[in-house]
């Protein structure tokens, strides 16, 4: 390695001295200490995303055994590499303890604790590609026996770990990358929190079956809700066919069963519409203002008898249409099992713009913190790639 190869792309000022390789061994010890008399209770397994977790809450049931003396017993603070890739994990994942004060793990988990570098530094490290290869270098070859790799506790702890030799600098990269992971958790729980209350509110502006009114109400508003089958209200038609050599680069969307496929130079329906998937991707709807093309792999709703347009598609989103899905292999949605269903619409179309622009909102807000979610993560994962050797 080159001195130029020892030093990150983007790196915080008054640190220049080139970073070192070390082997993990040097930097931690091998845990292997017992849960003997069952000095914990609760099961562990490792997500690539929500670190150590208790097994019950992440497979909704124990996979352990229910007597774990046998299993490891990790204390906070420590570590433990899970050998099973995933999509995800390729080459499995590596996580701290921080969760719970202690847990326990298979004996298939290699664990240790560190001696003399900063733990969060560490546990970014670990969340980049850097240390795959000298696990590649060491995973025994055709060592994906289902998912796990057949890797020796000695041989991983020979393999090299680059970080720099201040420690000082490896606390400001943890700390830097620990208040990150923070505002990413921030607007996740945000997030989380404004699709519960959406999809609340969306209970509670419909009825609910039985009544014939919601529970939540706009003042000025008092008459009974109609109730007709949903055919007679915003009956559903089906795509067209359009092979894929006749996808010609224009400026109406084609609409397909998981959203626009293409942009067409034609269209065959004008908007607005509501479309959800036909086949494939069944339940997820879209509305769409503009003319467009629906695809084959869709349903369509652009009849909407004198009803506010956003209104449909909100009745469609309560209606959950993903219950009426069949098939075994690939689900189908067959509009004539929709269509007998019987709903509930108020006459009055003001009335359904105020729930329609409530809901919309909601939607909107529900957007703006799902890009700047997205947007955060790929700002730490652009950063994963250039603040570390």
């Amino acid at each position: 390695m080159t001195e130029q190869a020892k030093v990150p792309a983007i790196r915080f000022a008054g640190f220049t001295d080139p970073w070192e390789q070390r082997k993990l061994g040097d930097i931690a010890e091998r845990v292997t200490r017992k849960n003997e008399n069952n000095e914990s209770d609760l099961p562990l397994t490792i997500s690539a995303q929500h670190g150590l977790i208790d097994q019950r809450l992440f497979f909704n049931a124990q996979v352990a055994s229910r007597d774990m003396s046998g299993y490891y017993l990790l204390r906070q603070g420590e570590f433990a590499y899970n050998k099973s890739t995933s999509a995800d994990s390729p080459w499995g994942a590596i996580k701290r303890l921080t969760r719970y004060e202690k847990g326990c793990v298979s004996t298939l988990y290699i664990c240790f604790a560190l001696l003399n570098a900063n733990p969060d530094y560490l546990v970014t490290y670990y969340e980049t590609n850097r240390w795959h290869k000298a696990v590649q270098m060491i995973a025994a070859e055709g060592a994906r026996n289902h998912g796990l790799l057949n890797i020796a506790p000695d041989d991983f702890f020979d393999t090299m770990v680059s970080l720099p030799e201040s420690q000082a600098e490896q606390q400001t990269i943890g700390a830097f990358f620990s208040r990150l992971d923070s505002l990413i958790t921030l607007h996740q729980r945000k997030y989380d929190k404004l699709v519960i209350f959406k999809k609340s509110m969306l209970e509670k502006m419909f009825p609910k079956d039985g009544e014939s009114v919601p529970e939540i109400r706009f003042a000025g508003f008092t008459d009974p809700w109609e109730q007709r089958k949903l055919i007679m209200v915003a009956p559903l038609q089906r795509g067209f066919d359009l092979p894929a050599e006749k996808i010609i680069p224009g400026v109406y969307p084609v609409m397909m069963s998981n959203g626009i496929g293409a942009y067409h130079n034609e269209y065959k329906v004008k908007g607005p519409g509501v479309v959800t998937g036909r086949s494939g991707t069944i339940g997820n709807l879209q509305y769409v203002e503009s003319a467009f093309w629906p695809h084959n792999t869709t349903l369509w709703v652009t009849k909407f008898y004198g009803n506010h347009p956003k209104f449909i598609y909100y009745l469609y989103e309560k209606i959950d249409l993903k219950r009426y899905k069949a098939g075994s292999g690939v689900p189908t949605l067959n509009r004539n099992d929709v269509h007998d269903t019987m709903v509930f619409f108020p006459a009055s179309r003001k009335e359904q713009e105020l729930i329609s622009a409530v809901l919309t909102y909601l939607d909107d807000l529900i957007t703006l913190h799902q890009r700047k979610l997205e947007l955060l993560q790929n700002i730490k994962k652009s950063l994963l790639d250039k603040m570390f050797v």
